[in-house]
């Protein structure tokens, strides 16, 4: 422990039993995939961007301990949202008392409400809209196609933002990632409001569909990226709740393996999910993770943990961990 801070002492003292204790499990885990040489995905569900993750996993991909993210398309654009609107967001401490004439009142004031934080139509999803825009109409009149995220990264590297920004960029995973060109597959992109914007250009014959790469390019982008970044320990999978953003990825193991007949893949070599799903009739997400053995994803051996909580409490401190704090 010498080397920790003093978070992650705190937890080594407290967090002893039950969900606490697959807390620090889950987390020396990871620092040991790490240690020994492994790589990890990280996979974000839920609004994790708006409820401020960037402060911690800006610097988990600074210090280069995720090689990979998959993210709903609401994660890609919410950090990216926060970093230029925060002082607009609100905050509504009393979300489980609103009526429903005061969400019709929270419409009308053009703020879209993610459980207690709400999110400004104006400074947020249109400021970003100006700006991505034209980007996406400059690649269409070149003859050009990209990814989603890679038409976000062109945003910010490009510094249009700039004068925008309102947190200290340092907390934003977006900037973090497109400093470093980090690989990031977004499954679903069209469920989000940039995908929602995008459509509507191209309803309206603006822009064309084929301007932005699809999910199928991203699952054919992580079959080829997977094999050659998971020799050695391996690659990881650490889940930030469920849904597609977990789902998609995944399942690139056992489409190399019985689907392209790559016999010789390796399974993932770390598996945590974080999330407060339980198991229920057909519920993937809350699956235990010896389920996905009989899919062709995980090992026997393969160490599995799942923390069945809240991930804005429990991912916070397993990264503190993580990262010394």
């Amino acid at each position: 422990m010498t080397n920790k801070g003093a978070i992650s002492q705190f937890i080594e003292q407290h967090y002893l039993h039950f969900n606490a204790a697959a807390l620090v499990d889950a987390a020396k885990g990871y620092e040991t995939h790490l240690l020994e040489g492994g790589k990890m995905m990280i996979t974000l569900a839920g609004a994790m961007s708006t409820a401020e993750l960037g402060k911690s996993l800006a610097e988990m991909i600074r210090q280069d301990k995720v090689a990979i993210i998959s993210c709903t398309g609401a994660n890609l654009e919410e950090d990216i949202m926060n970093l230029v609107a925060h002082s607009h967001y609100k905050r509504v401490p009393n979300y489980r008392d609103l009526t429903p004439q005061d969400e019709r009142d929270l419409l009308d004031n053009h703020y879209n409400r993610v459980t207690d934080t709400c999110i400004p139509e104006e400074e947020a999803f249109r400021r970003l809209q100006k700006h991505i825009y034209k980007i996406w109409k400059d690649a269409q009149t070149a003859g050009e196609r990209y990814f989603p995220h890679e038409y976000m990264y062109k945003m910010l590297n490009s510094g249009v933002l700039k004068e925008y920004y309102e947190i200290d960029p340092k907390n934003s995973w977006m900037l973090a990632a497109a400093e470093k060109n980090l690989p990031i597959v977004v499954p679903g992109w069209e469920d989000s409001t940039m995908g929602n914007i995008f459509a509507s250009y191209c309803i309206k014959g603006d822009l064309v569909p084929s301007t932005m790469k699809s999910g199928i390019e991203y699952m054919t982008f992580l079959a080829d990226w997977y094999p050659k970044n998971s020799t050695g320990k391996g690659l990881g999978f650490f889940q930030i709740g469920g849904g597609i953003a977990g789902d998609f990825p995944i399942c690139v193991v056992p489409m190399l393996y019985q689907d392209m007949e790559m016999h010789d893949i390796p399974f993932w070599s770390y598996f945590c999910q974080i999330s407060d799903s339980t198991t229920s009739y057909g519920s993937y997400s809350g699956a235990v993770p010896n389920e996905k053995i009989t899919w062709g994803k995980l090992d026997i051996h393969t160490p599995k943990f799942i923390v069945e909580s809240d991930a804005t409490i429990v991912v916070p401190l397993i990264f503190a961990w993580i990262l010394g704090w």
